[in-house]
């Protein structure tokens, strides 16, 4: 029994002296006694046996008291205690077996008498510590389990551990109400919403009408064929035949050649252009608003920049030019390469913020964009370009003080970043140069960039699609030459929250004023030459920046414009949010109250308001169907700029090769096809489209009213060497 209490508690007090030594210490004169001098008598073993069998029996019965404290450390105190005390009994019962066997008779009555003095005083300790123990919180059964506490049930309940489906509701719970994931989705609803009713009908309408958007939705449904089947012919396109490099006509969009890679035939490409043009408003506002959050600005300040960006009244007209829609891979590549490089406009730069990855993938973001179209793109490019040059000038002029400032990973990804979008803009501009050099008409004049310039007015014009200005603006719009190109109003909201950001802001006044600067600079660029003939402006950027003479329409540059306005807007939004704050700490309970809560959002509202629109979403005509049986390559009559767009749509089922087609300007040998079919069906047309290399010629019934072909598209044929044949309203002529 003793054995067994040592053994127990030596392990649960490692590295403490043994109990049996305690013992000794405590009653030093039993263990005196318990060292024998010779042998003992029959009688005197025997004596001494039966009362150290009285003493175990005790120190068992005691064991039954031992006291179990409220806590481990009490616990175990008192059972070391109690194991100290029967051992010294036990001892104490051993030792006066050995005096027994040593003494007569009378000796061994007197020893008997002092041990059973010596258990009572045992018996009185154990119960004096029972009572102890009993105090403080029960006592223990068997040396095994405790009783519970009587406290215990006012203690807080111990938390459960969740199980593996708990963990991951847990985290896909973390997932939804993160700030990102409800930007994503934030974005995707309020495109929908302020794009509707884009979604309604997307297999049979498209936004503002159905000119160039069927040249965009051709484009994507080209890109993504070709690229699985010849990607080798990508820029010999099936349109403008026999002209080659003719994907290079007009701005590609190749970026979305993967969402053409799904579907064929005019309806897929209509879902899919309807698709991606919402998309494209999403990306935008997050773009703006990563932009933003990355600078420095709250929550509520970012929001307003997103919101502004993609829905400015300006953007309105532009809802039939999806490459110009699609601008949100810009800020977002800006967002990512600030966050790469550990630079924010309001905490300025911190290099234990950088990270290479981030740097990477704006770079890579950056050349997406830029494989877009240049129309958007080439500005960019040029941006990127300036502030690399800024960056590496002030790291020139401060090279002793800080030799690397960004470490070499970081280093390593602008290198190879740069190189990467340099080497996507140079493989992209080469058709571009190429058609440039086969089609001399192609290229602009600054007398055609007049006729796209907006005059200052414009900035405060707003189109016809928007639902708050539009009809008040009716007469405004009425003196542009060309009101689609110049009504340029960022909205009225955005003019008032930007100017307020000038006095009321998170960002340094050095900031601001370079904010400010960048709005006058790319406004006075969207003048074109309507600034002082553009002599010292525009003019300089169209005559010495490659590329540059290929944008006709310079109020596009209100992009920018947009987007800075939209930053300083964010700075004073932000600051008054940090102010509404403030006031709260201070008010009972500590939270915003109503109206200050509806103050912060409503700078947001209001922009939400004015980027209301009232685009119309026209039928696109349907596809005849001579389109899906006749092969080419093949010419469709009428044929004009705006008549060749659906035409071009319609070719998306066999991708036949076809005389039409409309960009952004008319190819001589197009021009002179087109003059020459006037006449058709006579011996001079038929001669010169087989010549050609035409082999059949459809003319659409519908289409002809008021044209030639009106009076003769039922002549006899039989003269000509030439077979026609009639299919669901149109006229084949196989030539």
């Amino acid at each position: 029994m003793t054995t067994e209490r040592v053994g127990s508690t030596d392990e649960d007090t490692a590295g403490g002296s043994p109990l049996v030594d305690d013992a000794a210490v405590k009653n030093p004169d039993t263990a005196t006694k318990g060292i024998g001098d010779g042998g003992a008598t029959d009688d005197g073993q025997a004596a001494g046996s039966d009362r150290a069998d009285a003493g175990r029996r005790t120190a068992d019965a005691g064991q039954h008291a031992e006291p179990a404290a409220g806590d481990d450390n009490a616990k175990a105190g008192i059972a070391k205690d109690d194991v100290a005390k029967d051992d010294a009994v036990t001892k104490s019962a051993d030792t006066d077996a050995a005096k027994g066997a040593d003494t007569k008779g009378g000796d061994t009555e007197k020893g008997a008498d002092k041990k059973i003095a010596a258990d009572k005083d045992a018996g009185t300790a154990k119960a004096s510590d029972k009572k102890k123990a009993d105090k403080d919180g029960g006592t223990a059964k068997d040396g095994d389990g405790a009783k519970p506490d009587r406290w215990e049930a006012f203690a807080p309940a111990p938390e459960r551990v969740p199980g593996r489906v708990g963990r991951v509701l847990r985290a896909v719970g973390r997932f939804l109400v993160h700030e990102w994931t409800l930007a994503v989705l934030a974005s995707l609803a309020l495109a929908v919403a302020l794009t509707w009713p884009t979604l309604r009908y997307p297999l049979y309408t498209l936004p503002q009408d159905y000119w160039d958007p069927s040249l965009q939705a051709w484009q994507m449904a080209w890109s993504g064929h070709i690229l699985l089947t010849d990607p080798a012919q990508l820029w010999q396109s099936n349109t403008f035949f026999p002209d080659s490099w003719s994907f290079a006509f007009s701005d590609t969009l190749l970026g979305y050649a993967p969402a053409g890679m799904i579907g064929t035939g005019p309806e897929a490409a209509l879902l899919r252009y309807n698709i991606m043009f919402v998309l494209a408003h999403a990306l935008a506002t997050l773009g703006a608003y990563t932009l933003a959050r990355q600078l420095g600005a709250g929550r509520a300040g970012a929001a307003v920049a997103g919101v502004s960006y993609t829905y400015a009244p300006w953007l309105l007209a532009q809802a039939g030019h999806l490459h110009i829609v699609s601008n949100g891979g810009i800020p977002l590549a800006l967002a990512m390469l600030a966050r790469g490089h550990g630079w924010s406009l309001r905490h300025g730069y911190r290099p234990e913020r950088r990270h290479a990855g981030w740097a990477y993938a704006g770079w890579l973001v950056a050349a997406w964009q830029l494989s877009l179209g240049f129309g958007i793109g080439l500005p960019f490019a040029y941006a990127l370009a300036g502030a690399t040059l800024v960056a590496a000038v002030t790291w020139f002029v401060r090279r002793r003080s800080n030799p690397r400032p960004f470490g070499v990973r970081l280093l390593v990804a602008d290198v190879v970043g740069a190189l990467l979008f340099a080497g996507v803009g140079g493989l992209l501009a080469v058709p571009f140069f190429k058609v440039a050099e086969l089609h001399p008409n192609a290229a602009r004049t600054l007398a055609d960039i007049g006729v796209y310039s907006p005059p200052f007015s414009g900035f405060f014009t707003a189109p016809a699609e928007s639902r708050v200005w539009g009809g008040l603006h009716e007469g405004a719009r009425s003196v542009l030459p060309w009101h689609p190109e110049m009504t340029l109003l960022p909205g009225f909201v955005l003019y008032a929250l930007a100017a307020g950001g000038l006095f009321f802001s998170v960002w340094r006044l050095r900031h601001r004023l370079l904010l400010l600067a960048g709005v006058v600079v790319t406004m006075v660029l969207a003048m074109g030459t309507r600034f002082f003939g553009g002599t010292f402006t525009y003019g300089l950027l169209f005559e010495y920046l490659p590329g540059w003479n290929g944008l006709r329409t310079p109020g596009r540059m209100m992009l920018w414009t947009t987007l800075l306005l939209g930053l300083l807007a964010a700075g004073a939004v932000s600051a008054f949010a940090v102010r509404v704050r403030e006031w709260a700490a201070e008010r009972v309970p500590p939270w915003p109250g109503p109206w200050l809560r509806l103050a912060t959002v409503l700078p947001l509202l209001l922009v939400v308001a004015e980027g209301l629109n009232s685009t119309p979403h026209p039928v696109v005509p349907a596809q005849p169907a001579a389109m899906r049986s006749v092969d080419g390559p093949m010419l469709v009559l009428p044929s004009s700029q705006n008549l060749d767009q659906p035409v071009m749509l319609w070719s998306t089922s066999r991708f036949q090769d076809m005389v039409n087609g409309g960009s952004g300007f008319t190819p001589v040998r197009q021009a002179e096809i087109r003059q020459v079919a006037e006449s058709f069906p006579d011996q001079a047309s038929v001669t010169y489209l087989r010549d050609l290399g035409v082999r059949n010629v459809v003319v659409l019934r519908d289409r002809i009213a008021g044209t030639p072909w009106a009076t003769t598209i039922d002549a006899p044929v039989d003269a000509l060497g030439i077979t026609r044949e009639e299919i669901e309203g149109a006229v084949v002529y196989r030539l």
